[in-house]
């Protein structure tokens, strides 16, 4: 019979030069590859070149734009505040969030019969009586919209009834404010804190879903 042959073992030279070229090549590929692309490490401009730099790591933050509008950071969160006020004939009802500059809130309000509306602010430290406008509804059903204030201040509206009949005004809002105050005629001005907050409420909805259980 036939021996087999067996394959020769490589030689140590052979296996020194094999594992350095597998070394080489794996240092090539994360320096100009992998540190660019996890790290945001490019020392040869390789991971630019190939559109693969990252802005996770501290050298190339500035690959991509970042405007510097649109985006107002605040301390805390917003809150949701949902208000219900009846008018009789010839009343209103002026109520109004504190918001400090910079500061938004987004809002709807509906009425069960058409109202006249105002929506103003009054500027810390101006003299009484006097505000800023932003809009006046002769005849208005309802509103929704965006508002940011300009200023330090209570911003809000003034629903006056000019019917025969009672009417209804429901107002939703949410945003940064922690405060309102509601106004009326021959009443002091009334105070509310603000503290609800989204989570919050979705907690105390799943809480009283699971009592029904």
């Amino acid at each position: 019979m036939t021996e087999p042959i067996l394959p020769t073992a490589p030689s140590r030279a052979k296996l020194a030069i094999a594992t350095l070229a597998a070394l080489v090549v794996a240092g090539i590929v994360l320096v100009t590859v992998v540190l660019p692309a996890e790290y945001g490490i490019d020392p040869l401009g390789t991971g630019e070149a190939l559109g693969v730099l990252s802005v996770s790591g501290g050298g190339a933050v500035s690959a991509i734009p970042v405007r510097a509008d649109g985006l107002i950071d605040q301390s805390s969160g917003y809150r949701v505040d949902q208000r219900s006020f009846e008018l009789e004939p010839g009343g209103f009802v002026e109520f109004k969030y504190r918001l400090e500059a910079g500061q938004a809130m987004v809002y709807s309000w509906s009425a069960s019969y058409w109202v006249r509306s105002e929506m103003h602010s009054e500027a810390d430290g101006a003299p009484a009586g006097t505000a800023e406008f932003f809009e006046v509804v002769e005849r208005g059903l309802e509103r929704n919209g965006s508002y940011v204030a300009p200023f330090p201040g209570i911003h809000g509206w003034y629903w006056l009834n000019e019917t025969d009949r009672l009417v209804t005004v429901t107002l939703n809002a949410a945003g940064f404010f922690d405060s309102a105050t509601e106004f009326r005629e021959d009443t002091p001005p009334i105070g509310y804190g603000i503290t609800a907050m989204p989570r919050e409420l979705r907690i105390g909805e799943r809480s009283e879903g699971a009592s029904g259980n």
